[in-house]
């Protein structure tokens, strides 16, 4: 769909901006403003998009073709529980790359994870991470609401998180784990109104030290926290093409083959100890270098424009006490080294892309 442009640009600060209205299913909402030029020393320059209306606590971002998905939780509980607002389901909302906002859906429950499956055209959704869990589709082409699936095979206890795609492959986070020793992660396949799911891993599946210091030393899980996960680009020096698990209270980065089933040769899981509890981790490539970040602090979302190299990890940060951060990930020793100029971004998704229009060509299929 067209949207109209739009430009409001910001220098390592957040800003208030665009007053809109509700957005109402179905309904293209545009909005304009005028520019702000950052300043030319600038290393980083910030567009902030604040949420349309009501909706709060935006959190998983994700790329479909010429637009950004994002998902507002809007205060509902882990397991679906009624928002204090007394909302009970989270809203998921477009904006065009300038943006400007457009459609929305109404999805009930609190939508933990948000992905693109650009082969089938389609938004990938679960919602409640705690318990009682479903799995999701939707077409942004159509006016119907979202498809629910109901899980088979969900044998860790909790609740499901965040979503990948890799070559076809549908992976997800097994999150809350109450049954010891329960899957990390499964694979999804749609059958009928079913998502039958696979363990990918377990919470106390064998890994190797990926930390210099340590590297190749076995490291025996004990997984509480499954959270965020992404496909590492091929062309990163690192993990390329590998699976990423964030076990987030565990302070522990899980990279391992997405193909192969557990257990088998080849199977590989790398195990990246870091010093802080992280979130979302995203990788620059030599195209994708467009920084999108969901930030509930300022219930906006945020495009970061500037010094990102290709190769380089960014995570979100997200300490015991205090606001979330960005931070470079350093993939031999699991450091992570604040960005300077971006200490007011308070981050949770995070999304590279190309910033042109245009599929991101690398962003599912090639990774």
């Amino acid at each position: 769909m067209p949207f109209p442009a739009l430009t409001r640009t910001r220098a390592c600060l957040l800003v208030a901006g665009l007053a809109a209205t509700t957005a109402v299913a179905g309904a293209a909402l545009p909005a304009a403003a005028s520019p702000s030029p950052a300043p030319a020393h600038a290393a980083f320059s910030v567009r902030s998009f604040p949420a349309v209306g009501a909706e709060t606590g935006p959190d998983d971002i994700t790329r479909l073709g010429d637009s950004i998905y994002v998902t507002f939780q809007n205060g509902v509980g882990p397991m679906g529980e009624a928002a204090p607002s007394g909302a009970t389901a989270s809203t998921i909302q477009q904006y065009s790359l300038a943006g400007v906002p457009g459609r929305s859906w109404s999805v009930t429950g609190k939508v933990d994870g948000l992905t693109a499956d650009p082969e089938h055209h389609r938004l990938l959704l679960t919602a409640n991470e705690d318990g009682d869990s479903s799995f999701l589709t939707l077409d942004p082409a159509r006016s119907s609401a979202a498809t629910r699936y109901t899980y088979q095979g969900l044998t860790h206890g909790g609740g499901t998180d965040a979503i990948s795609v890799s070559h076809g492959s549908i992976l997800v986070s097994a999150s809350n784990p109450t049954v010891p020793n329960g899957p990390a992660a499964y694979r999804v396949a749609l059958q009928g109104g079913n998502a039958v799911l696979s363990p990918v891993l377990f919470d106390n599946s064998v890994g190797t030290s990926a930390n210099a210091a340590t590297a190749g030393k076995p490291v025996q899980l004990a997984l509480t926290d499954p959270d965020s996960n992404t496909i590492v680009p091929r062309s990163s020096a690192r993990f390329g093409g590998s699976f990423l698990l964030d076990a987030q209270g565990d302070q522990q980065l899980l990279f391992l083959n997405p193909s192969v089933r557990e257990g088998a040769a080849g199977h590989g899981i790398q195990v990246l100890s870091v010093a802080q509890p992280l979130d979302d981790t995203a990788f620059a490539t030599a195209s994708r270098r467009t920084l999108w970040a969901t930030d509930p602090t300022h219930n906006a979302i945020d495009e970061i424009t500037g010094a990102f190299t290709p190769g380089e990890a960014v995570s979100t940060v997200t300490p015991d006490s205090g606001p979330t951060s960005l931070a470079r990930l350093g993939l031999t020793d699991g450091s992570l080294t604040p960005i300077p100029g971006l200490g007011s971004v308070t981050p949770k998704g995070l999304l590279f892309t190309s910033g042109a229009h245009g599929e991101d060509q690398d962003e599912q299929g090639d990774q």
